[in-house]
């Protein structure tokens, strides 16, 4: 069955990772160990897709992920998968709020290109006949200025990050038409590196550019990937701020990039984390083209389980419209419940509330 027609993002709308079940965990550490085959390690995934498909559904939502029920990471299991890059553990993890990552990340080793047998076609394919035009099937991938955090660019292979930018962004324009082609027709690329901009240290970023300067960088490479994409594939962008284990790696508002990013970055919606003080207030969203991008509100943790008070995030929504019309906002968690194979620190009967939730207050704003 086709999907169905969207104009995305949606209402109620969510990030992409859910909570994986234990059944799943297992059988990832059984297929480490030499216990099971990658066969049998899909089939389990694959069981459980059938199911988190049904559950979103059930609780209301007009689109549905895969959770990343395939992935360990959001991010590396894409990147580590395109030509010229790879996976390796680095001496330490990435820094968080009390806590520090598991030690995995990725690096350039040759000319990065997009592999066509990249293996999240395949994926995405069986998931959206799993779906079977009952919900519109969202994909999500890093976005391709995850590529510029620094320590991944290898020097050797690209002396000049002008160079090392156009590769990127002809890579992220084969990736775009490669899913398009696939089926993909609701596509999120997900982006700390963007929302790091703002945060009052740069240490992760290439040391020879200027923040405003790498501000532009990343505006045209996004735009860049853009220019071709096919009007009918809606795509979207989640700024985060980090999150692992519930926990987040820094905070600072988006005023930085405000005037540059959401005033012309030629996204369909903004995912913006706004559930607590860590994301600042809404004046930045001023800067959003009257008509232009949806801006969805994460106003909803996804780090905890206790639901909010809803008369409280109907206010929010409110004064939001100070800046930005109130047809052109709607609503999500604030990031993924999952972003890693680790997941945040609530219940999946809590996650599933969460969802709810938000379709519920969606309802009552606008119907």
């Amino acid at each position: 069955m086709s999907q169905k027609t969207i104009t995305a993002p949606f209402r109620a709308d969510h990030v992409g990772s859910l909570l994986r079940p234990e059944n799943l965990l297992k059988a990832r550490e059984d297929y480490k160990n030499g216990n099971i085959t990658k066969n049998d390690l899909r089939a389990v995934e694959t069981q459980e897709l059938k199911r988190i498909v049904e559950k979103q559904i059930e609780v209301g939502l007009e689109l549905v992920t895969d959770g990343e029920f395939r992935r360990s990471w959001w991010h590396i299991d894409f990147l580590e998968n395109l030509n010229g890059l790879e996976g390796y553990v680095p001496e330490r993890g990435i820094p968080f709020q009390g806590i520090e990552t598991e030690p995995y990340d990725v690096r350039n080793i040759g000319k990065i290109s997009f592999n066509p047998d990249h293996p999240f076609l395949e994926d995405f394919k069986i998931f959206n006949e799993i779906v079977d035009g009952r919900a519109v099937a969202k994909q999500t991938i890093p976005s391709p200025n995850q590529l510029f955090h620094r320590g991944i660019r290898n020097t050797a292979v690209y002396p000049s990050v002008e160079e090392y930018a156009n590769d990127i962004v002809q890579t992220y324009r084969d990736a775009l038409k490669a899913f398009y082609d696939a089926g993909v027709r609701y596509l999120q690329l997900d982006d700390v590196y963007i929302a790091g901009l703002n945060a009052d240290s740069l240490v992760a970023y290439e040391p020879d550019l200027s923040r405003q300067e790498l501000i532009d960088l990343a505006l045209r490479v996004m735009n860049g990937v853009l220019e071709e994409k096919p009007e009918d594939l809606y795509v979207t962008t989640h700024l985060c701020r980090g999150n692992y284990e519930s926990r987040w790696a820094f905070e600072g508002s988006y005023a930085q990039i405000a005037p540059t990013l959401f005033a012309k970055e030629k996204v369909n919606g903004f995912f913006l984390e706004y559930d607590d003080h860590r994301s600042g207030d809404f004046k930045p969203l001023e800067y959003i083209p009257n008509g232009g991008a949806k801006v969805v509100l994460g106003l909803i943790t996804s780090k905890f389980g206790e639901l909010e008070n809803k008369e409280l995030i109907k206010e929010r929504i409110q004064e939001a419209t100070q800046y930005v019309p109130l047809e052109q906002l709607a609503l999500s968690p604030q990031c993924g419940f999952s972003s890693t194979h680790h997941g945040n620190k609530l219940t999946e009967e809590q996650q599933w509330e969460k969802l709810k939730f938000i379709v519920d207050i969606t309802k009552e704003i606008w119907g």
